[in-house]
């Protein structure tokens, strides 16, 4: 297609997780590769795509409600894309019946997709496929920021997660090629990359390399940059504990590390097929804490699980008062299509799950800020990485964010040197070291 003024005028926009942020550039490449112009705003689009998450009920519905926002905007051509129409493609058709589908791994269907459906035309492309995602244009959201998706899929079964269903079973993206795209990102001027996937603990699974093999060889990469490692299931996690802990070691890989528990009781880990227990948990933190001591620790909780009583969720909170997460991710149980957790009897009420998240909510924003409160007085380097308003934002070694007043005119990708003097639950707020 010509890129002359001419050609039609595409607007993306993506939700969800990493993964799906790297779809959303991986579909902007194609789409400007291809000759279309990408545009910021829908309102001067010609056609929508809409690169969607489904793994919670809150955000399929939000999911959803954008989609009527966009067909009741005047926007009549769309394609939605991503984990949504993969799962729930009914729901998305039922909205209208003529919108185009394309799934996580249809990525390279997105240019027919859109000429089908600018030629008022309809393309649904949603099969199963072992697409490498690797190599291929993008158009990234974050010129610091390198996503690369090491993985499609999963090892586990969890009886309350669509993934596996969406995405299958774990197909591990080889090694050498993942190193070349390292190489890519960082020719391109990333200065941090993301190594990210449905379960990094069960990357090479299906082959013969190992996650700890992965990181090792990227951070001998020549160059100055850091290696964010994405989410890893306590249940692979444990068996290559050691393995990672070392791979975490070199300067150039954040202080941090996704470790998601979902539950503080054994009964519902067990009930949600997780196949650890919180001691199981606790022993990797522990582990990983002793060699540093500043780690930064994410971790996923689920209040609500059907049957969970009130008991099994002040387990959950006692675990969080033990381990004391600098991050929680956290949710209420919502029962997705397919999956076993909603067929399972004694669904909790949403009255009581609401109360349960409340409460945990303050529990964890107390700890939150307890703990980046003790950075005060702290005085390192910092990678600039985002542009807020009035200030820049910037990360620490332990992946800490620091929003640094007095930064302006700070290039992005830059490193800067900070002392940390406030905190709150979300952020450290800085200035510039003198």
């Amino acid at each position: 297609m010509s890129s002359s003024s001419l050609a039609p005028k595409v607007y993306v926009e993506g939700h969800g997780c990493s993964a799906s942020f790297a779809d959303t550039e991986i579909i902007s490449g194609l789409v400007q590769n291809e000759g279309f112009r990408l545009v910021g705003e829908e309102e001067d689009a010609d056609i929508s795509v809409l690169v969607t998450c489904s793994v919670k009920t809150v955000t399929e519905n939000r999911m959803l409600s954008r989609i009527r926002e966009l067909s009741q905007n005047g926007m009549r051509k769309v394609v939605v894309a991503g984990c949504l129409p993969k799962a729930e493609p009914q729901k998305v058709l039922n909205i209208r019946g003529d919108f185009s589908l394309i799934g996580p791994n249809n990525l390279t269907s997105i240019v027919p997709a859109i000429e089908a459906t600018l030629s008022g035309r309809q393309l649904v492309s949603l099969d199963s496929s072992k697409l490498v995602k690797l190599g291929l244009p993008r158009s990234r959201l974050n010129s610091v920021v390198g996503i690369i998706e090491v993985a499609s899929g999963c090892l586990s079964s969890c009886t309350f997660c669509q993934v596996k269903l969406v995405k299958g079973t774990v197909f591990s993206y080889p090694e050498d090629r993942l190193v070349n795209e390292a190489e890519s990102l960082l020719a391109q001027g990333a200065k941090e990359l993301w190594l990210t996937s449905t379960d990094n603990a069960a990357y090479g699974r299906d082959s013969k390399t190992t996650l700890p093999s992965l990181v090792s060889r990227i951070s001998s990469i020549p160059g100055n940059f850091k290696i964010r490692l994405g989410m890893m299931n306590p249940l692979f996690t444990k068996r290559d504990l050691r393995d990672l802990v070392d791979s975490l070691s070199p300067p150039k890989v954040f202080k941090f590390l996704h470790l998601p528990v979902q539950s503080g009781s054994d009964r519902v880990l067990k009930l949600m097929q997780r196949g650890y227990t919180v001691a199981d948990f606790e022993s990797m933190v522990e582990t990983v804490r002793c060699k540093f001591p500043d780690l930064t620790l994410s971790t996923d909780i689920i209040v609500g699980f059907p049957t969970e009583t009130e008991g099994e969720f002040e387990e959950s909170v006692a675990l969080l008062e033990r381990v004391k997460p600098e991050v929680l991710n956290l949710s209420r149980f919502g029962a997705r299509t397919g999956t076993k957790a909603a067929g399972m009897d004694e669904q909790i009420p949403a009255e009581i799950s609401k109360r349960r998240s409340s409460s945990m909510t303050l529990l964890s924003k107390r700890i939150q800020k307890e703990k980046n409160q003790s950075w005060i007085g702290w005085r390192g380097k910092v990678l600039i990485d985002e542009m807020i308003k009035g200030a820049v934002l910037g990360r620490n070694y332990a992946y800490k964010p620091c929003v640094v007043q007095g930064g302006q005119g700070t290039s992005l990708g830059t490193e800067m040197e900070v002392e940390i003097v406030g905190a709150t639950a979300a952020t450290l707020r800085a200035i510039p070291a003198s």
